[in-house]
């Protein structure tokens, strides 16, 4: 089919902190050398913003060196940690570790407890005045490529199919947007960068990445039970001491409460649901104390890639870069992605602008992987490379050792650890035993779909599903067969549901592709790797209110 195209020196695919910052420290580097490179930033969300779901505690380090002056410009920075505290929980009780125990990574001074959808959006607000052209509504669902391979650019997602792919009434094809250099910032499993690894073979020679999700919630609470600037960390119930999981509660500025808690995606039971632990978490004492009396106002989940150095592919290919999270930049550690994502497209943005000064377009941006190992990114993401190996060792052994390394060796050991992949590491539900969770009482805990309301998630329902099986017969003969259909459990969202006839037989899987809020949980985590996430149509997906 023909498709308008439109051409510029760089292109950007994702409208997060990586994407945003590479495309603000261009336009800088641009404007003082006196050069004028045409930018452009798609985004699939309705906004930017609006898919942005994160903790958050950022360290503002990656901000200040982008906006010295981020205070006087109104970066929506607005409240300091004041106070660290990390409990080990028992199932009624707690331990808070002292905190002239805990290594350098699990200190905040300095941070700030932010709500990073608002940050996004103040990041394309100085993105649209420098006179960037941000395009929010527009995901990237091709790849282009030239005549000698390199990447040349995307096609954005086109509007208007129907279920069966057919165009409908109002089809508009997607366009062809095309670049000297695209930088894809797609964030956790980005499915372009997927591709992008297959085809260049970015992950030869490294670990798989491995993954957790990130459940959260947002309340308003009553005046006496708030904190503000208070970070607690947890570790320990409700997870058993073999599988990794954590939980958090950042007290932010208007009494408002971030409570999230994330579950390690090499979890070995079909039965655990993440979801449901999310909510047990929520009853025990030490969480409890702040939520009693309070209102949920927002619900979302996300993956987190958590592998560290050792699991980052290469982050160059003829013709572009990944960044942010399409590269697996988050600190695990410290549980923070923000100031990596932003320095990870930093770097990036300052390579493709000596290749563009050089009047080069379509190599490899080399001296972007060559200034991160230079930089202070790389000496933070190396002193902690090791800390997701060692949790996988369980809660107790995993904490001692890596408390170990950090104290004593400040994280400069001669050993790095390895990771394995995640979808590998269930075991047949008939070897373990089945988790009793109890119902939601509708104050603390809640249901999925209730949740997912929260989320305020729309896609249209005759449309391309955007939860692709490579093989429809698997879910049934393998997944329930084997695993007893683990993606009931795993997706915090109720996408997927065993439905059986009214006399409990012919089973199937039905996709309720309109409640997914993009976590891509389930591309990670299915056993056979049978489920592949692409992009719905632009603007799709949950509308996230500074979450």
């Amino acid at each position: 089919m023909e498709r308008e195209s439109m051409e510029f020196d760089v292109l950007i695919v994702g409208g997060g902190p990586a994407g945003l910052a590479a495309a603000i420290r261009l336009k800088q580097l641009a404007a003082e050398k006196g050069q004028d490179f045409s930018i452009c930033l798609i985004e699939k969300a309705a906004e930017i913003g609006a898919h942005i779901l994160s903790g958050a505690v950022v360290d503002p380090r990656a901000l200040n060196e982008l906006f010295p002056d981020w205070k006087a410009l109104g970066a929506p920075l607005n409240t300091p940690v004041t106070e660290d505290r990390v409990i080990f929980l028992s199932e009624t009780g707690g331990r808070q570790v002292p905190n002239g125990l805990l290594p350098d990574a699990f200190h905040n001074d300095g941070n700030y407890i932010v709500r990073l959808g608002n940050l996004a959006k103040w990041l394309g607000e100085q993105a649209e005045a420098m006179g960037i052209e941000v395009y929010p509504g527009f995901s990237g669902a091709q790849i282009l490529f030239d005549d000698k391979g390199a990447v040349a650019g995307v096609i954005t997602g086109d509007m208007g199919l129907l279920k069966d792919g057919s165009e409908g009434p109002n089809f508009q094809p997607g366009m062809e947007l095309r670049a000297k250099y695209t930088l894809f910032a797609e964030g956790c499993r980005g499915h372009l960068g997927k591709e992008l690894e297959a085809r260049f073979k970015l992950r030869d020679g490294v670990d798989p990445q491995t993954y957790g999700i990130g459940i959260k919630e947002l309340w308003e609470i009553p005046a006496g039970q708030h904190v503000q600037g208070l970070v607690v960390h947890t570790a320990g119930w409700p997870m058993d001491a073999a599988t990794y999981g954590g939980g958090f509660c950042y007290h932010l500025e208007d009494n408002l409460v971030a409570v999230g808690f994330v579950v390690g995606l090499n979890y070995t039971n079909p039965f655990l649901s993440p979801f449901e632990e999310f909510q047990r978490y929520k009853t025990h004492p030490e969480i409890r104390k702040f939520l009693d009396g309070g209102k949920r106002l927002a619900y979302g989940a996300r993956a987190i890639a958590a592998g560290g150095l050792q699991s980052q592919p290469k982050l160059v290919f003829p013709g572009g870069a990944l960044i942010g999270d399409d590269a697996g930049f988050l600190n695990a550690a410290r549980i923070k992605g923000t100031h990596a994502a932003m320095k990870s497209g930093m770097l990036a943005a300052e390579a493709a602008f000596e290749a563009l000064v050089a009047e080069r377009s379509q190599d490899e941006l080399s001296s972007y992987p060559k200034a991160f190992k230079a930089s202070w990114l790389h000496a933070e993401l190396h002193k902690t490379r090791n800390f997701k190996p060692y949790m996988k060792k369980g809660l107790w052994l995993g904490s001692f050792l890596f408390g170990a390394e950090q104290k004593l060796f400040g994280g400069n050991v001669p050993w790095t650890l390895h990771n394995s992949a995640d979808h590998t590491t269930l075991r047949p539900a008939a070897e373990c035993s089945p988790i009793s969770y109890p119902k939601p009482d509708g104050k603390l805990t809640f249901d999925r779909l209730s949740s997912v309301f929260l989320s305020n998630t729309n896609h249209e329902e005759d449309e391309p599903c955007h939860l692709q099986l490579k093989d429809a017969s698997v879910p049934i003969s393998i997944n329930l067969a084997k695993y007893d259909a683990p993606e009931q459990r795993y997706c915090p969202a109720g996408v997927y549901e065993i439905v059986r006839s009214a006399e409990g037989d012919n089973p199937r899987l039905q996709i309720n592709a309109q409640n997914c809020v993009h976590c891509k949980t389930c591309d990670i985590k299915d056993p056979t790797q049978n489920i592949n996430w692409v992009t719905p149509q632009g603007g799709e997906g949950p509308i996230y209110q500074g979450m």
